[in-house]
């Protein structure tokens, strides 16, 4: 006998992927009985009726169409057409603003920016508001060092290798960039931020893909396709992605080194050009299953191959004692390569203990990662009078290093009293590096190796954590109070230096979040939290990396970690205009610093924790709508910045002003047709890092774009830098130290892409939080 009088209804697409949100309306006559709204595609109707209706199914996207039934039936699948035109309409109306600010984080929406769509990761960062992306790899958002996540998990490299990697990712495979200026207990207490990338991941049931990929012209031509995927059916979910790029950049630097004694005075300066070749293959792959409604079980594999060169020409004119002809110049061959493979494994298992928000996530990593690179160095040298210098140098370099980094981590949540969320977690990471450097010189009857000159260095690293967390409303007032504990233990061993660096500590770092409401309009609200950040792990290999006779680099296994100290008062106003002013404080920060001996001649640059950098200052939001066509978000950071330490057998006190603006401005110059416009700008001024003094830094970018093919496809063009302001100077004048340069890294662009969807529209990928959190960010 049959219970309902439609037991069972089921709405699916021509593809037979199934619809949700339908609204079905089931009628008699001119009356409507009952309305129900799809899930999953499923619907019934229980009422106990005989003989002929109507069923009335309306969905956005699809034509309305209706059914007649002779009740009862046990069940029924019911096809909709898509509506074409209706579809188009959506995808007009549905664009998100290219930047939204919330009380906790800055979203940047990359999907919808046509300046960040197109080009690479690294591009798109450069773009997102108070974010800087430096020569050395570095990054920065609001002043501050950062973490970077992508999809909540941690990108384990750090410096010049995460630049690759990022420049390997093409940024139409991600949905937006969130930058949070101050990270809450749950997160790892590394770095001053966290920059949480997230990819675009297909929805709906049934295959879905999206297709895209740029091209980029500067002095040389550069490409980038990739794609995103996600087949969904029943409890199963498989998603990934695949991009693969190729990049050619021409690289050029000026440097000046001034050796000052009383008995010489000599000048070098350093003309180099070179080209940065890269090629890389990243990928992810991904699977969710349901094993109950309240138990999902995940695992995670991403993937990243990539392999570079960078030929340098150096020539170095040495002039003495202020001589009007030069009295040496050296030519240097320089050509160094690399390979890199990392891979990262994740388990994931999440279950929801009850309706209420209580739940349970576990998730397991590990994550293994090889770099190998050789450098070649040759240097010829000729005299005023055009002979040879007798002492050529010729030497080559290889180097390995090998990390392998474990992880697990447990976090509970719970929610009570309807508006209080309380969360804690536990936390364990092991980390170990291997790492070999040799040192051979090129000689006429072979390579010979110089064991005084190579070493092997390993460091192992041990985190254990626990936080606990507390979130809520009273009245106006909302709160959120976190503490997190943190030891470490950490042992580096080089073994021809014959130096073994241990070090165990236990830190406990406080959050804390007060918001008050005055009223619907205004709110204040008040942030304290302290953090940590831990040397990467390429700061603190010994190994010297020369790249002429008489410069080299070398990192520092004694590096100790900052501490890092944050206070932050804040207003909104209408939840779109922001105010705040906040206090930094870093304690034992460290820094790559310069250093050059005035005798021998001999110029490097090495790492080492100094006293003290703080910082006063405000930052200002203020959105405005200039017309129906015409999103303007501006943003404002003032600054007065302090650092000082001892250096040399010296001390440095410098005191700076700094003001850092940016100005995006979305055009929608006809909606109908999908077309676009966009223009992004921003300015820093002159600032200090250490002994460095940095210049002024601008861009200013713009791009259109244009919806095809019904909607589902893109086109954009877009032009990068456009006046070529975003080339570092930096210089060093303290003590006997006088030194400096100016690079430039062929920013200036132009980038035609296109990207074309397959099936259901892109959102963000599930958020999963893995168990490495801010270790893969810190390897080389």
């Amino acid at each position: 006998m049959v219970s309902a009088q439609l037991h069972k209804g089921l709405v699916t697409d021509k593809n037979g992927a199934t619809v949700d949100g339908v609204t079905i309306s089931l009628r008699h006559a001119d009356s409507t009985l009952a309305v129900q709204i799809s899930k999953n595609g499923l619907f019934s109707f229980q009422q106990p009726l005989k003989g002929d209706y109507v069923l009335m199914l309306k969905a956005v996207g699809y034509k309305e169409m209706s059914k007649t039934l002779n009740l009862p039936i046990d069940s029924i699948i019911i096809v909709m057409v898509s509506d074409d035109k209706t579809l188009d309409q959506v995808t007009v109306s549905a664009s998100k603003p290219v930047i939204v600010r919330k009380i906790d984080r800055v979203i940047f929406n990359v999907e919808n920016s046509i300046v960040a769509t197109g080009t690479t990761v690294w591009d798109a960062l450069g773009k997102a508001p108070g974010v800087q992306t430096k020569f050395d790899g570095g990054i920065t958002a609001n002043n501050k060092g950062v973490v970077i996540y992508m999809d909540d998990k941690p990108i384990r490299l750090s410096g010049e290798d995460l630049a690759a990697y990022l420049r390997s990712l093409p940024s139409d495979n991600i949905a937006k960039i969130e930058i949070i200026a101050n990270p809450t207990a749950r997160y790892d207490a590394q770095g001053g931020a966290v920059i949480n990338i997230i990819s675009k991941k297909p929805k709906g049931d049934g295959y879905n893909v999206i297709l895209s990929g740029g091209y980029t012209q500067s002095t040389y031509s550069s490409y980038n396709p990739s794609t995103v995927f996600n087949y969904r059916k029943n409890k199963l979910n498989v998603y990934g992605s695949y991009g693969y790029s190729r990049r050619k950049k021409d690289h050029t630097e000026s440097e000046y080194v001034i050796f000052d004694t009383p008995e010489n005075y000599a000048d070098w300066r350093n003309e180099k050009s070179g080209i940065r070749l890269g090629n890389a293959n990243s990928y992810k792959l991904g699977a969710d299953y349901n094993l109950t409604d309240q138990e999902v079980i995940g695992i995670l594999i991403n993937g990243y191959n990539g392999a570079n060169s960078r030929p340098n020409s150096t020539l170095t004119t040495i002039v003495n004692n202020h001589s009007a002809r030069p009295d040496s110049i050296l030519n240097t061959q320089n050509v160094s390569n690399g390979k890199a493979n990392q891979y990262s494994f994740n388990l994931n298992y999440k279950i929801k203990l009850d309706t209420n928000g209580r739940n349970i996530n576990v998730d397991l990593d590990y994550v293994p990662y090889q770099n190998k690179n050789s450098q070649q160095v040759d240097t010829y040298g000729t005299l005023a009078n055009g002979n040879l210098l007798p002492d050529n140098y010729h030497i080559f370099t290889p180097s390995n290093q090998n990390i392998d980094i474990y992880s697990g981590k447990l976090d509970y949540t719970d929610k009570f009293w309807k508006k209080w969320t309380f969360e804690s977690g536990l936390k364990y990471s092991s980390i170990r590096t291997r790492n070999s450097f040799d040192f051979y010189n090129n000689r006429a009857t072979g390579p010979e190796l110089k064991p005084n000159r190579s070493d092997r260095f390993e460091y192992a690293e041990n985190v254990s954590a626990v936080y606990a967390s507390i979130s809520g409303d009273v009245g106006k007032w909302s709160f959120e109070v976190g503490l997190r504990g943190e030891y470490t233990r950490t042992n580096g061993q080089s073994m021809v230096l014959n130096t073994n660096n241990q070090n165990n500590y236990f830190k406990l770092f406080p959050t804390l979040f007060v918001a008050y409401k005055m009223n619907k309009d205004n709110e204040i609200n008040l942030t304290y939290n302290s953090r940590i950040n831990r040397p990467e792990y390429w700061r603190l290999n010994p190994f010297k990396s020369y790249t002429s006779p008489y410069t080299y680099l070398e990192g520092n296994p004694a590096l100790q970690p900052a501490f890092i100290y944050n206070g932050e008062l804040g207003y909104t106003y209408k939840q779109q205009y922001n105010i705040s002013f906040y206090l930094r404080r870093v304690v034992d920060y460290f820094s790559n610093i310069t250093v050059q001996n005035n005798i021998s001649k001999l110029f490097y640059d090495t790492q080492r924790n100094l006293d003290l950098s703080q910082e006063i200052g405000f930052s200002a939001s203020f959105p405005i709508k200039a017309a129906k066509w015409w999103e303007i978000n501006n943003y404002a950071q003032g600054s007065y910045r302090q650092e000082k330490s001892g250096y040399l057998q010296a001390r440095y006190d410098y005191h700076v002003w700094g003001i850092y603006l940016s100005s995006n401005h979305a055009f929608t110059l006809n909606k109908a047709q999908g077309l676009k416009a966009e223009i992004s700008a921003w300015y820093s001024s002159p600032t200090i890092q250490g002994i460095y003094k940095l210049a002024r830094l601008y861009d200013v970018s713009a791009g259109m774009s244009k919806s095809l093919l019904k909607g589902k496809g893109t086109l954009r063009l877009a032009v990068s830098d456009i006046f070529y302001g975003n080339a570092y100077r930096i210089d060093v004048d303290y003590e006997n130290q006088r030194n400096g340069f100016y690079e430039k890294s062929d920013t200036r662009s132009t980038t035609l892409s296109f990207s074309y969807r397959l099936g259901g529209n892109p959102t963000a990928a599930r958020k999963r939080t893995s168990a490495s959190e801010e270790e893969k960010k810190r390897t080389q």
